[in-house]
Formats: C-alpha cells, sequence, structure tokens
C-alpha cells in the first residue's frame, strides 16, 4: 500500500482570523477524525500536493506533535473564487473499526469484444467500499477479458474478499460497443448477401411465366 508522510503542527488558535493567518503563512487547516480524539492541526499546502491531485488511493500518516496517525483522505474545501485548497479532513485509521473509503478500479485484460473490433467504454473508475483497515488495497482489479461485444459488466460482477461495495448492483462499469467500422462492415455484408437473392427473384419469375402461360386455356 502506498504511504505518504505529512509533517504538521497542532493548532491552538481558531476562527476567521487565525485562519487567515495560517493561509497566509500558505499552510491549510485540517483536522483528523475517527480515533480517540479529534486532532486539529496545520501544515504547508505543498505537503497535501500528492494527497490531493491524484487518482490513487493511499494511506497519510500525518506526524503531529511527535505522534504519527495512519489516515485516510475524508473531504476536502477549495476556495469557490481562487480554487484553493482551504481545509482537509482526515479519517483515523483503527484496526477494529470499518471505513467507507473509494477505491479507483484497475481493469485487467483485453476484452474478447475488443478483439472481435469494438471499443471498451468505461462508464466508472471507482468503487465505494466497506473494510476494516487491514484489508484496504490501492485499487480493486477487474478482469474484463471475456467481456464480449455489445455486452456490460456490472457491479454486481466484481467480487472482492472482505470488503463491502456500497454501489448500486446494477451500475454498470464498462461495455464493450460498436465502431463506426464494424457497423459500416456489417451493414455491406448484409447488402451483399441480399444481393443475389434480389436477382434470382426475376429470375425465378421469367421462368415462370412461360409455365404459365402454357397452362392458360387457348381462346376460341
Amino acid at each position: 500500500m502506498k504511504t505518504i508522510t505529512i509533517e504538521g503542527q497542532i493548532r491552538t488558535e481558531f476562527g476567521k482570523a487565525a485562519t487567515r493567518q495560517l493561509r497566509s503563512e500558505e499552510k491549510v487547516p485540517a483536522v483528523i477524525y475517527g480515533g480517540a480524539q479529534e486532532i486539529n492541526f496545520a501544515a504547508p499546502a505543498v505537503a497535501f500536493k500528492h494527497v490531493v491531485y491524484t487518482p490513487d488511493f493511499m494511506i497519510i500518516e500525518v506526524k503531529v506533535a511527535g505522534k504519527a496517525y495512519k489516515c485516510v483522505l475524508k473531504d476536502l474545501q477549495f476556495d469557490k473564487v481562487s480554487d484553493q485548497l482551504i481545509h482537509i479532513d482526515f479519517l483515523e485509521l483503527v484496526a477494529d473499526k470499518k471505513v467507507v473509503v473509494t477505491l479507483p478500479i484497475k481493469f485487467v485484460g483485453t476484452p474478447a469484444g475488443v478483439k472481435a473490433g469494438g471499443k471498451l467504454v468505461t462508464k466508472i473508475k471507482s468503487l465505494k467500499i466497506k473494510a476494516l483497515p487491514k484489508d484496504l488495497r490501492e485499487n480493486i482489479e477487474l478482469d474484463i477479458t471475456n467481456l464480449e461485444l455489445n455486452e456490460n459488466i456490472r457491479v454486481q460482477d466484481v467480487k472482492t474478499a472482505n470488503m463491502e461495495i456500497m454501489n448500486s448492483p446494477r451500475i454498470p462499469i464498462a461495455s464493450v460497443t460498436m465502431t463506426r467500422q464494424l457497423k459500416q462492415e456489417e451493414a455491406t455484408a448484409v447488402k451483399g448477401a441480399a444481393a443475389p437473392a434480389a436477382k434470382a427473384a426475376p429470375a425465378k419469375a421469367a421462368a415462370a411465366a412461360p409455365a404459365a402461360a402454357a397452362k392458360a386455356p387457348a381462346k376460341k
């Protein structure tokens, strides 16, 4: 499991003035929930860069006042005007307490439908799961090798040991759809098969005409 370390300082002052002072020093206020006590601290904004701007799931070890807390990212707040990070929440990992986190999906294999000329379309790229800290992992591997053309793989098809998936089971995760080229090739094949049948129809009609004339009674 990928782990990143952040070193911070305990916050002793609160309120708007104290928060403005922190931001003027290019620091971000943060809090750790879920443990024996709530920990309020601050750290340089640059220290959070690899936690905030990444799709990866990781464990964050926060070192404050001589103690280390293993956490996961819980929530982020950004300034509506400047889009700068203004607050961050962490959830402390407690051995016997399950946590809800979002894990990215890692697609494994090349779908059979893609080999047949289709295109892989991913609908969602992560899943929300509930698990004990010891069962957390960087991602959820999903084998899509057997995914055929015009087929879907859904949340209910994902099997995870010691994890409860919180998403609705019927939500599609990925599918293989026809490409424009494949549709054109199929249309051409259908037209090609229909052409000989169309040519054969007049020939049958012409052959049937003399026979009908022979059967017709002669006019007196």
